[in-house]
């Protein structure tokens, strides 16, 4: 009797712990709860800038978060936030007018622009970006291709793609998927479906090469995350009859397919596709992008929805274990151009508080539970 009894407390507490752990998942969902983690980590990480400039690319990608987290809330902190830093960047891009990093913060200005239209918030992105199309620049001279790294896909070509829709102009368009496709004939790997971080990643005829531990090539997490949130963000803004647009189709669904299969049993990706054992835990920036390019995708009916969403709820799941009360997405690896094990839960950087916030908001714009 006395083990009859015992075995069901033991279940009953079992019971109880995998319910409450449901319950808390569920209210991961709701609409108040992603409300309230977007303010959170929006406001942790506006209090805890670095050093760097407030327009340079990891803030900027921060900032694409932050407007989409507003889009979906309509809460005013968030926009009067991001006004007052571009006001503080003077409505400037960065300094070096080929180089995509330096371009990104114009989608911010972009997205504000079409709610005030004032001229002087794109006025000097305009001019930049204009540079860039005519004139080779340092990045054409050293690689031979101005976009050489497939980090500059999700910094540029949506920035491009906004200034042309705006603007009734496609020739942003047009040298944007000029410049696009290099990239992608350079760096696409058609048997992994996934992108090398740059040339020094791409092997020989003879298999000679950079490789992981386990003899696999080497598949930046972060990378291919900056790739598959630069193709939803960029689609967003191309017109549907644009002739060109089925290639970027094609790429993201062939992408969200391969990624689906390299997601890990706690929701999350690492720092290294092809080689996530050797890694540590979950990389909070690159889960972050990808979640949100996979939301994006069963939101706009580019990817099915009934094998797609169990994978996006894991993952929003697994982020939100990335984070701590007080709003620091952790697990962040640092600024870098390969996978690396520098970092842990304390890790945080701006553009994965960007990727969050982008995630959040695509999830609780398809109201996906």
């Amino acid at each position: 009797m006395r083990v009859k009894k015992i075995v069901f407390f033991l279940f009953a507490g079992i019971f109880f712990i995998s319910q409450s752990l449901l319950a808390q998942s569920e209210d991961l969902f709701s609409k108040h709860e992603i409300n309230s983690r977007m303010l959170k980590v929006s406001d942790w990480q506006m209090r805890h800038f670095n050093n760097k400039p407030l327009n340079t690319w990891t803030n900027a990608a921060f900032y694409t978060g932050v407007f989409s987290a507003y889009e979906v809330s309509k809460n005013p902190i968030l926009l009067d936030s991001l006004r007052a830093i571009c006001v503080r960047n003077n409505w400037a891009p960065g300094k070096r007018f080929d180089h995509a990093d330096d371009i990104a913060i114009t989608q911010t200005y972009v997205d504000l622009y079409r709610i005030e239209k004032q001229s002087e918030m794109i006025r000097s992105s305009v001019d930049s970006i204009k540079k860039m199309m005519r004139i080779p620049g340092e990045q054409q001279a050293r690689k031979g291709i101005t976009w050489w790294w497939c980090d500059a896909l999700f910094m540029a070509p949506p920035a491009m793609a906004k200034l042309s829709k705006t603007l009734n102009d496609p020739e942003f368009l047009i040298v944007s998927d000029t410049l696009y496709r290099q990239c992608f004939r350079l760096l696409y790997n058609q048997d992994e479906k996934l992108f090398a971080r740059d040339a020094s990643y791409l092997w020989d005829a003879d298999g000679n090469g950079k490789k992981e531990a386990n003899g696999n090539k080497i598949f930046w997490g972060r990378g291919n995350g900056w790739v598959i949130a630069g193709l939803a963000r960029l689609l967003s803004e191309m017109p549907s009859n644009y002739s060109g647009r089925g290639f970027y189709v094609g790429l993201f669904q062939e992408m969200s397919n391969r990624l689906l299969t390299l997601q890990q049993p706690d929701g999350l990706w690492r720092t290294s596709l092809l080689d996530p054992g050797a890694y540590p835990g979950g990389e909070g920036s690159a889960s972050g992008f990808i979640g949100y390019a996979l939301a994006w995708g069963i939101n706009n009916k580019y990817l099915d929805k009934k094998i797609f969403l169990p994978a996006v709820k894991k993952c929003w799941i697994g982020m939100n274990t990335l984070l701590d009360d007080n709003g620091r997405y952790g697990w962040v690896q640092p600024i870098g151009a390969d996978p690396r094990k520098n970092f842990n839960a304390e890790s945080w950087e701006s553009y994965g508080s960007g990727a969050y916030l982008l995630a959040a908001s695509e999830i609780l714009k398809g109201k996906i539970k």
